[in-house]
C-alpha cells in the first residue's frame, strides 16, 4: 500500500534550498550498505510476538546512525524527529501516519546493540565491505590513539568519578577519560582496528593489538618508538617507520628530523578519521559510564566515519554499475 503524501511533505518538496544536513543525509543514504547491516541485526531484533509490535528495524537503524552523526541523546533524538523534516525523511517517518519512537524505544535499541556486541560486528562488516570494494588494503598500518574526555565531577548518584576512567598527562595538561587506539590503513587512512582503554594506558601498550598481521610497514608517532621493536620488525621483513625520539639531553639531528617529516605525511592520514569523529560529529566526551558502553559507541562511530571518508569513491563505484 502506498503512503498518502501529506501537505507538509509536498510543501517541503517545493522548497528551493537544499540544506547541508539534507545533502549529508542524502550522501549517507547512498553510502551505507543498509542491507548488510540489517541482515546482521535482524536475528536479534524482537519480532513482536508479545506485547506491542516493535517499530521497523530499518527505521531504528537509521535513527541510531543519526544519533552518532549529530551527537544526540535519546531524548534529543526523539525531539529532533518531531522538529526536523530532513531527519523524518531519512528515518522513513511521516508524522501524518507513522509512530515516532520515544526516547525509551531509542534507548532499548542501543541496549540491544550493546548486549550482542553488534556495533563491533557492524564495524567488522563495513571493514569487509570496504575491502571488497578495494578501498581498504591490508598492506601497511598507522598506529595512533586519541583521548576521549569524561566528566571528573562527583556530583552524581554515585558521588564518585567513573572508576574505569583515569587521568593522563599530555604536554603540560592533565586529561581525565578513556583512550581510543586505532590501527588504520596506511594508504587510505581508513580504520581497520579499534581498541579502547582507560586514558592512563600508554599508546604503545596496544601496538600489537592494532596490527592485522599482514603488514609490510608500520607507522606511528614517537610514543611507539622502540629500538628493540625496530630490530624485531626488520628481522621479520616489516619496515618499522615510527617517528624517531630524541634521547634525553640530546636533540634529533637534521637527518632524523627529515626522516620524521617524511613519515608524518603518511601518518597524518589517520588524523582525518579522528577529525570526522571528534570535530565534524562532535564526539569529544564520553556519553556513558564505563569502558564497554563507550567502546560500543566508538565502534559504531569509526564504522560510519570510514564510510563517510570513502563516500565519494563508493558513490562513483555505484554510478559505474548503474
Amino acid at each position: 500500500m502506498t503512503k498518502q503524501i501529506s501537505f507538509s511533505s509536498l510543501a517541503y518538496d517545493q522548497k528551493k534550498k537544499v540544506t547541508r544536513r539534507e545533502e549529508f543525509l542524502s550522501e549517507m543514504e547512498a553510502t551505507v550498505p543498509w542491507s548488510l547491516l540489517l541482515k546482521l541485526i535482524e536475528p536479534h531484533y524482537p519480532r513482536g510476538e508479545r506485547g506491542r509490535p516493535p517499530l521497523g528495524l530499518p527505521v531504528m537503524l537509521r535513527i541510531y546512525c543519526m544519533q552518532q552523526w549529530f551527537q544526540l541523546s535519546d531524548p534529543a533524538m526523539e525531539d529532533a524527529l518531531y522538529d526536523s523534516m530532513s531527519m523524518q525523511r531519512f528515518a522513513g517517518i511521516d508524522l501524518s501516519g507513522d509512530t515516532v519512537p520515544d526516547e525509551t524505544t531509542i534507548l532499548n535499541f542501543r541496549h540491544l546493540l550493546e548486549a550482542h556486541d553488534l556495533t563491533e560486528r557492524i564495524f567488522s562488516e563495513i571493514q569487509g565491505y570496504l575491502e571488497g570494494k578495494g578501498l581498504l588494503v591490508r598492506n601497511g598500518t598507522i598506529m595512533d590513539a586519541t583521548i576521549i574526555h569524561a566528566s571528573s565531577s562527583t556530583k552524581n548518584e554515585a558521588r564518585a568519578r567513573d572508576p574505569e576512567m583515569s587521568s593522563t598527562k599530555k604536554g603540560n595538561q592533565w586529561h581525565f577519560g578513556m583512550k581510543a587506539h586505532v590501527g588504520a590503513d596506511s594508504r587510505s587512512g581508513l580504520v581497520h582496528t579499534v581498541v579502547c582503554t582507560t586514558a592512563s594506558a600508554h599508546d604503545s601498550s596496544q601496538a600489537e593489538a592494532l596490527q592485522h598481521g599482514s603488514e609490510r610497514e608500520v607507522y606511528g608517532d614517537k610514543a611507539y618508538s622502540n629500538e628493540e621493536k625496530t630490530r624485531e620488525y626488520r628481522a621479520r621483513g616489516v619496515k618499522y617507520k615510527v617517528s624517531l625520539k630524541a634521547r634525553r639531553g640530546r636533540e634529533l639531528s637534521e637527518r632524523d628530523k627529515q626522516w620524521n617529516r617524511s613519515r608524518n605525511r603518511v601518518r597524518a592520514r589517520v588524523e582525518h578519521v579522528f577529525g570526522v569523529v571528534k570535530h565534524l560529529w562532535g564526539y569529544r566526551k564520553v556519553r556513558y559510564r564505563g569502558i564497554a558502553k563507550n567502546a560500543s559507541q566508538l565502534f559504531g562511530l569509526f564504522a560510519l566515519a570510514n564510510l563517510y571518508l570513502a563516500r565519494g569513491q563508493l558513490m562513483k563505484l555505484q554510478h559505474g554499475k548503474s
